[in-house]
């Protein structure tokens, strides 16, 4: 396996020269953490990921989990990889160090995810899941419930999940029927059966939490009558010691495509009427606590299939420059020509250069929203903490809905790269084309996070969000138009920006008349649209950067050919790869996204209008 799982000096480059990283580290919400702390963290989670956590990758999957009599047994690699990331802390990067965390900006956790979550996601899905139960504790729990559990869930002592999906309410979580009856000890009776729980049982960790949807007797009916309790595996007693089991039982694991190594469980709660779970929050405020910590994990999620993008580029990428078949197109007719790399031919560098677009465009939104993320926690005024709450707001469906299919693209690209040798398991290609496709399917089906996109995130603050989104691109893009050499660029981008608005509020019209159907058919194809958007924005962005870095080097070399400094010189190379790539997407894949922006405007949609026979 390679040895590297995300491009090092890429991550650099978004941290600190296309990002403001340093003016985060300098606010007063971080002035305890410096740029050599800083680097230290990432650097420290890539050599983890590399020396320790990547070599469980195909060992997980071949190993898988074993289910026996309610019991789950995950592979026996993860316990030192586990171990280790409980010793050196990296359960709570972002979390308060009060309970455990590092306190670190998010847009640094960011990089240091893009080693950990790339090397193995099965392994790091242990980590996420006990930091998303912790931070709704964080944010919603009681002093008490804070010190029960909040410590233990942050340092990887206990183990987390959550419990949403029951067999008759996937999605629909309004139609769940766990229910919870008050106890007159003030804990709650819980009764119920969930499905599709990741991580529900394993023998990690001595306790796992279930964060728990469950419906109050007497509570309105649907989502407004949703409240959340925790309850632990092993009930935990007032002063931290261990009380006896919580009748919380796995009945079952799912046989799945891909993540091997982490149990897809089916849970009984109560069948012996001897489950409790204490209330968290308000009765009644379980989906509000929910997709607080839903935000956050479809934020991981976009993350998991961006690194198994970043994974598979660099796979195929190293696979094309030392795998020889077939003559350069020069030599073609010439039997005697010897064999070249791949990577001469042209079909497949446009696959390498479709993959490194969509890999370097994924990585520097994801930092971006981060970044976003911290800029609002850092923010002197509430207009400005508004502003950037709001581009994360509207980033958010994007990120999990977008990178979970283009990062699933980028998989297939990279297998069609191998071509017979990707399709078979002497190379990772096909266990990452499985384990990444689940990414557009859990935490919110991708065509949810469209009807969000549409019916919720571009309306809300009256199209303010929309507003800002757009500005950004459009600063991007007159940057550009000012910088030689990147004008045209700069002008596509801020025609596809202007587009983007113009149908996004059409789209929002729409919603609120007759053809409201038609138009929410559409949502999806509006959310990849925008997502594209935003790739060739992140591009244009990246070459804005690398542009005058590269006239810099130019400029002082004494080489007589531009091909000459590029063979020679590292530096300016890298940042001539920014600038084509951004090319490469602006001019070959932007104009195709422009099409679509004008179809979605047409209207009526077919896939309405179409009577239910006739599929």
């Amino acid at each position: 396996m390679a040895e590297q799982i995300a491009d090092q000096r890429d991550i650099e480059f978004v941290l600190y020269e296309q990002l403001d990283t340093m003016g985060i580290l300098a606010s007063k919400k971080f002035k305890d953490i410096n740029k050599t702390m800083a680097d230290m963290v990432v650097k420290e989670a890539r050599t983890l990921a590399i020396k320790e956590i990547l070599p469980t990758f195909t060992e997980c999957d071949r190993q898988g989990v074993n289910f026996d009599r309610g019991c789950v047994t995950v592979p026996e690699c993860f316990k030192r990889g586990l171990d280790l990331l409980r010793k050196g802390e990296w359960g709570a990067l972002t979390a308060d160090p009060e309970f455990g965390g590092q306190g670190l900006p998010h847009t640094i956790a960011q990089a240091a995810l893009d080693y950990l979550i790339g090397a193995n996601y099965t392994m790091m899905v242990y980590v996420i899941l006990g930091h998303g139960a912790g931070k709704m504790i964080d944010y919603f729990g009681t002093p008490a419930q804070k010190a029960l559990f909040l410590e233990k869930l942050y340092t990887l002592e206990w183990g987390g999940s959550m419990l949403l999906t029951e067999p008759s309410a996937g999605s629909d979580l309004g139609a769940l029927t766990t229910t919870a009856t008050k106890n007159d000890d003030g804990t709650y009776s819980i009764t119920g059966n969930k499905i599709f729980i990741t991580n529900g049982e394993q023998n990690l960790t001595d306790n796992i939490i279930h964060p728990v949807l469950a419906r109050i007797e007497g509570a309105p009916a649907g989502t407004r009558g949703i409240s959340i309790f925790i309850v632990p595996k092993i009930w935990v007693n007032e002063d931290g010691s261990f009380g006896e089991s919580n009748d919380v039982v796995c009945t079952g694991v799912e046989e799945k495509m891909g993540l091997h190594g982490s149990p897809t469980c089916s849970l009984s709660l109560g069948s012996k009427g001897q489950c409790r779970g204490f209330l968290l929050g308000k009765e009644n405020q379980g989906m509000q606590i929910m997709f607080h910590m839903m935000n956050e994990v479809r934020l991981e999620v976009g993350t998991q299939a961006a690194t198994h993008a970043s994974c598979a580029y660099l796979y195929a990428l190293d696979y094309a420059r030392t795998r020889c078949q077939g003559r350069s197109l020069e030599t073609s007719r010439d039997s005697s020509a010897p064999q070249v790399p791949i990577i001469q031919h042209p079909d497949v560098r446009r696959m390498l250069t479709k993959m490194k677009a969509h890999v370097e465009g994924m990585r520097s939104l994801l930092y971006y929203t981060a970044f976003c993320i911290d800029k609002g926690h850092c923010a002197d005024t509430q207009a400005e903490k508004d502003r950037y709450q709001g581009l994360t707001e509207i980033l958010t469906p994007i990120v999990k809905a977008y990178c979970s299919e283009r990062g699933f693209d980028v998989c297939v690209d990279a297998m069609q790269v191998f071509g017979g040798y990707g399709y078979t398991r002497e190379y990772p290609m096909e266990q990452l084309v499985r384990d990444c496709k689940i990414c557009s399917i859990y935490e919110g089906a991708n065509g949810i996070q469209a009807m969000d996109f549409l019916g919720r995130k571009l309306t809300m603050a009256k199209g303010a969000f929309l507003t800002s989104l757009v500005e950004e691109i459009k600063k991007t893009g007159q940057r550009a138009m000012e910088t030689e050499g990147l004008e045209m660029m700069g002008e596509k981008v801020t025609a596809a920006a202007e587009l983007l608005e113009t149908t996004c509020t059409k789209m929002t019209q729409g919603i609120r008349g007759p053809q409201f159907k038609s138009t929410f058919a559409f949502a999806h194809p509006l959310l990849e649209a925008t997502g594209d958007v935003i790739m060739a924005w992140m591009l244009l962005w990246r070459a804005n950067v690398a542009q005058p870095s590269l006239d810099d080097i130019l400029n002082k070399s004494n080489a007589n050919s531009l091909d000459e400094i590029l063979a020679n010189n590292k530096n300016a190379a890298f940042y001539h790869g920014k600038i084509t790539t951004a090319e490469f997407f602006i001019n070959t894949l932007l104009p195709a996204t422009m099409g679509k922006l004008k179809a979605i405007a047409q209207g009526t949609n077919p896939a309405v209008t179409m009577h239910a026979n006739s599929f």
